[in-house]
């Protein structure tokens, strides 16, 4: 059967707003492997911004969506060597997790002169595979955050320990809006399309959304 990506966005849209009760949240289109022609449609469909995973497979898309007007944000893993790619191509980078990433963005950012929107990611799990700060290191780089000029830290960021059960993430969204507030961050990515309405009745105002939008992942066009 056909994903309708209008269909889905619409759907998507309604329960957040539901979820959401007045408050703003926004749709991040999650588009790992997903081809520039489908983006466009869900362009079409009124998404605007999008969030890529791999530095590499978004500057080949790039070029072929450059006419719309896309909010581009970088949500996955980014190596230190990547940082003067994400700096220029993206208007938030979700993913900082080690001071010395969040140092090299500065750079890179203070090279062009240009301002950049960071998150921090929290590894609220203690999950060896994920990345992330602790707890515990989260106030020293809040620490480091406060010296720069280029990249605005506005909020957090976690990818929490995946369950079939999506109340079982609940503890993982409440912990982290607890750290933001205490901080006094105003944004918070947490959510996907299994778990998002739970994220947001716990204060996300970023959901990252991409097989409830675009359907189970293949491989991208060449």
């Amino acid at each position: 059967m056909t994903v309708s990506i209008h269909e889905n966005i619409n759907q998507i849209r309604s329960e957040v707003e539901k979820t959401a009760a007045g408050r703003a949240v926004k749709i991040i289109g999650v588009t790992k492997t997903i081809p520039p022609e489908r983006i466009q449609e869900a362009h079409q469909a009124g998404l605007y911004i999008f969030g890529e995973n791999k530095i590499q497979e978004a500057l080949n898309k790039m070029p072929q969506l450059e006419r719309l007007p896309i909010e581009w944000h970088f949500i996955g893993h980014l190596q230190t060597n990547k940082a003067r790619d994400a700096v220029r191509h993206f208007t938030c980078i979700h993913s900082i997790d080690s001071l010395k990433l969040l140092q090299q963005v500065e750079k890179e950012a203070n090279k062009i002169q240009k301002k950049v929107d960071i998150l921090l990611e929290v590894n609220l799990g203690g999950e060896e595979s994920k990345y992330g700060f602790s707890e515990s290191a989260l106030s020293q780089a809040m620490q480091a955050s406060a010296a720069l000029q280029w990249s605005n830290l506005c909020g957090l960021m976690i990818i929490p320990p995946y369950y079939e059960d999506p109340e079982k993430v609940r503890p993982y969204f409440r912990s982290l809006r607890v750290l933001a507030e205490h901080h006094h961050l105003a944004q918070l990515s947490m959510g996907m399309s299994h778990d998002y309405r739970i994220a947001i009745e716990e204060g996300a105002t970023m959901v990252r959304i991409g097989t409830a939008i675009f359907g189970e992942r293949g491989s991208v066009s060449k």
